[in-house]
């Protein structure tokens, strides 16, 4: 137990009663070598699930990239400065999480083909254009899309 957590707390009930104080308490017990008071089974959670936010982060940032993309090449009538702000942001969130996590690269593989469809369906929505207007593959290769200079024309 630390001297911040109240001593009829165990180390799992912690967790549940104050987060924060459980990430400082387990945080401690590692520096410290003191293995054997850790709560395992919710550190091994929380690892798992720092994981799976990774993952839902780049398919997020790539599916509204992928989107704004789209509303860009077909319906220029409507471009505007917030489109290119957003494609930029998005471009930087993936391409900050492909370099701090390269391994996403191969994740990013697998879901891109799921994400275009749901640009495409989310590109519909918004523009009101039909969906067949947008191809059924992407007709973008995925250096244009990581790339900060490109725009489809």
């Amino acid at each position: 137990m630390t001297a911040t957590q109240p001593t009829n707390l165990t180390n799992s009930n912690l967790y549940h009663e104050d987060f924060y104080l459980w990430i400082e308490t387990t945080a401690k017990q590692l520096r410290n070598g003191n293995f054997v008071e850790i709560d395992l089974a919710n550190l091994i959670e929380e690892i798992e699930s720092m994981g799976r936010s990774e993952k839902r982060a780049l398919k997020s940032n790539l599916l509204v990239l992928l989107m704004h993309l789209l509303k860009y090449k077909y319906q220029p009538e409507k471009r505007s400065n917030s489109w290119l702000s957003t494609m930029f942001e998005h471009r930087r969130r993936l391409k900050e999480e492909l370099t701090e996590s390269p391994s996403l690269k191969k994740y990013f593989s697998e879901v891109f083909s799921e994400c275009y469809q749901d640009a495409r369906k989310l590109a519909s929505l918004e523009t009101d254009l039909s969906l067949d207007t947008f191809p059924v593959s992407c007709p973008l290769t995925t250096d244009e899309i990581l790339n900060q200079d490109y725009l489809p024309e």
